[in-house]
């Protein structure tokens, strides 16, 4: 173990051999001016795509939400720390290069998938605009400093005799406590005022022949402007070079892939365990569905239930849900024998018993097959007017899923006063946004908080995912009781 003395002296010793060695990625912070020239395989292509995006998603997830600043800050630094961590020089532990080659890396790739269109283009530089700020708030000090003087960001630093031209004029940028005048210690930055147009809408700035005084307490909005700018110019020049890649078979389905990211989220690292232990019968099936599955999974049982029939895909997505769920393949065969009671033994055995079997790795190529994500029910086999797959925030008339929500969750606790705020992240396109509050009401009873999510303000990525995260609400809560008891 290190003494306080001899850390001190081993971070030294560290920050000496950053500077001597001459790394690759000297700064925290990043323009992303400098394109990735190395080679690099088609797995960390999509792996660091893959992390990164889902740290972007969380942020417009974030938006749809309307989270405060605090707020969205905090459960950005959670997804970076878990997705795609960035630790400061001083890190002693943790290889900083690497890190910070695999945040360049993904951030390209992902220039790549989203500078297809505009609105992708708009969507990507509002949440990479917005990481950056995340990331520039709480880097160190010293650190963003030795960042900021490595770029030339084309901005004056006004001069004491300037300052005192323009005294009043730079006083009154501030309240201020009577008596008190901290002008002189205060720097100034003077930039073309098209640089900062949210600082001069809110009148935070001294405007003088077309400079704007800048002080350095709103010195990020210079560097924020700055990237959001480089970034949009970036994406469209990368657009028109872009068909040159059309040809790759290999890149082009993993880009086509990563443009939909942000309207589904992306499926995180939940693997389907579950914190309940409880053994689930074919029996408990209905309980289970009226009391956790998600408004996908709700709507293919009740349908199930009623028509006594699923057509292919509502078999497959709802049979996949229940496996990982944790039906075994016994009780998944009582169950759909049970639930197809208009069929014989012999036509339910031969057309419908091997799909079953089959979907439990137990026939065919004996593959574990996963439940479907989100975003795999959102952007695969649209449903059709006779079918009950799908999404039903996505897939349902308005008029239906108002209906549809208020007979399914009503005595969960959801109200017409819930609805204009769901239906408004429905229209706007983030539908699994939309799952989340309906989770988060449903289960306030649980302790949920609105922002919260799943946990940790995560939102709804995978319909079992939402079974599992509600069915050990309930199980906390019935500890709880029996503790009180």
């Amino acid at each position: 173990m290190f003494n306080t003395k001899d850390r001190k002296k081993f971070v030294e010793k560290q920050e000496q051999s950053h500077e001597g060695a001459q790394i690759q990625y000297p700064h925290r912070l990043n323009f992303y001016d400098k394109p990735p020239l190395y080679d690099v395989t088609i797995e960390e292509f999509e792996t660091c795509a893959l992390d990164r995006l889902r740290v972007l998603a969380e942020i417009e997830s974030s938006f749809a939400r309307n989270r405060p600043w605090d707020d969205l800050k905090t459960v950005t630094l959670a997804q970076c720390q878990k997705y795609v961590p960035l630790n400061n020089n001083t890190a002693v532990t943790v290889d900083v290069d690497t890190q910070r080659r695999n945040d360049q890396l993904g951030h390209f790739v992902l220039r790549l998938a989203f500078c297809r269109s505009e609105e992708l283009r708009r969507r990507f530089v509002k949440a990479e605009s917005t990481l950056f700020r995340v990331r520039y708030d709480s880097d160190d000090r010293r650190e963003r400093e030795a960042f900021l003087k490595s770029r030339d960001l084309d901005w004056i630093e006004v001069g004491d005799a300037e300052k005192k031209t323009y005294e009043k004029e730079l006083q009154a940028l501030e309240i201020r406590k009577a008596g008190e005048d901290h002008t002189n210690e205060e720097r100034y930055y003077k930039v073309k005022w098209t640089r900062v147009p949210d600082l001069v809408a809110k009148r935070r700035v001294f405007l003088r022949g077309g400079s704007a005084y800048v002080p350095s307490r709103e010195q990020a909005s210079i560097v924020l402007q700055t990237f959001e700018a480089n970034l949009t110019r970036a994406l469209e020049n990368t657009a028109k070079v872009l068909p040159r890649m059309d040809e790759d078979t290999r890149l082009v389905p993993i880009l086509n892939n990563l443009s939909q990211g942000f309207l589904a989220g992306v499926p995180s690292e939940w693997n389907g365990a579950s914190t309940t232990s409880d053994e689930i019968t074919a029996d408990m099936v209905d309980e289970i569905a009226k009391k956790h599955f998600p408004m996908c999974m709700r709507n293919l049982h009740e349908c199930l239930m009623r028509d006594r029939h699923l057509k292919h895909f509502g078999r497959l997505q709802y049979g996949l849900f229940l496996k990982v769920l944790g039906l075994s393949i016994e009780e998944a065969v009582m169950f759909w024998r049970k639930a197809f009671s208009g069929l014989t033994d012999d036509k339910f055995n031969k057309e419908y018993k091997y799909n079953i079997r089959h979907s439990y790795g137990l026939e065919g190529k004996r593959a574990n097959y996963p439940a479907k994500s989100c975003q795999q029910i959102l952007l695969t086999d649209k449903p059709g007017p006779s079918d009950c797959h799908g999404c039903p925030y996505r897939h349902f008339a308005p008029e239906n899923l108002q209906t549809s929500l208020l007979a399914t969750y009503s005595s969960h606790g959801l109200t017409t006063s819930d609805l204009p705020e769901i239906m408004k992240t429905v229209k706007e396109g983030h539908y699994h946004v939309a799952c989340t509050r309906v989770f988060e009401i449903t289960h306030s009873g649980g302790g949920v908080k609105k922002g919260e999510g799943i946990g940790g303000g995560e939102s709804v990525t995978h319909p079992n995912q939402y079974a599992s995260r509600s069915r050990e609400l309930e199980k906390s809560q019935q500890d709880s009781a029996m503790v009180v008891e």
